[in-house]
């Protein structure tokens, strides 16, 4: 998958634009100034594959409940940012979360979480195991990652995996979004559903993320998520007046 990267003003006032030129000229993977330039991907049939899956899916929870009726190859990442922003309208915070939950379950088949259970005990090899597989089976999701070694319980292992600039974060350009959608309901589905405690600490200053297999997540009234403003510049359903993102607390 290549990505280019283009020069862009919309994202952050705290962030003068880059003054590097790309041009027709191949980047590197992560932009020099996450906030300020878009990062853009070039999907094949696998990840438009994996974008349809998740969006037919979400499709009958969103608002308006009316279905799209595309074509896998016609997916894209924007109609599958749609379909998730459309899910939050008229939702609190716990349905979004909720929706979430059932879509990831839907998706997997009967009696998938328990042989998850067997298969991948909480232990340092099974943490270290799965963020291994995030790298490349959530590169269409978050973007280009890698295995890090982080430290659990006193103990260094590489079950950490950072997200070098999330794709969904940056593209929804909503925290809400981030927190709602993706974080909390993945911390969840892990530790609750699979057994195998996950943290996941997006960075909103520069839109990275580390995910921390085999570390419980701490309550969301402890977590500083939980006190995160909008971006009131990017967000089409920020609140300017809020000091803290309305849909976190909602």
């Amino acid at each position: 998958m290549e990505i280019l990267c283009f020069p862009t003003s919309r994202f952050s006032p705290h962030h003068p634009p880059n003054r590097r030129r790309c041009g027709a000229v191949r980047c590197a993977e992560v932009a020099v100034a996450p906030m300020g330039e878009k990062t853009e991907y070039k999907d094949g049939f696998f990840e438009k594959a994996f974008m349809a899956l998740f969006s037919r899916k979400m499709e009958k929870y969103a608002s308006g409940g009316m279905k799209s009726g595309k074509a896998v190859w016609e997916w894209d990442y924007d109609s599958f940012v749609d379909v998730s922003r459309r899910v939050m309208k008229g939702r609190s915070r716990r349905q979004q979360q909720e929706v979430v939950r059932e879509v990831l379950l839907s998706m997997l088949p009967p009696g998938a979480p328990a042989q998850f259970r067997k298969l991948f005990p909480p232990t340092k090899w099974a943490a270290e195991f799965n963020a291994a597989l995030t790298v490349p089976f959530f590169r269409w999701l978050v973007g280009p990652s890698e295995v890090i070694e982080v430290e659990v319980d006193g103990m260094k292992q590489r079950s950490g995996v950072h997200i070098k600039k999330c794709r969904y974060l940056e593209n929804s350009g909503c925290v809400g979004m981030c927190v709602n959608m993706c974080k909390i309901p993945t911390q969840d589905f892990f530790t609750n559903e699979f057994g195998l405690p996950l943290t996941m600490n997006p960075n909103f200053e520069d839109m990275s993320c580390e995910m921390i297999y085999g570390q419980a997540p701490p309550p969301f009234e402890e977590d500083p998520v939980s006190k995160q403003p909008c971006y009131a510049n990017m967000c089409t359903l920020a609140n300017p007046n809020s000091t803290v993102c309305h849909k976190l607390h909602n």
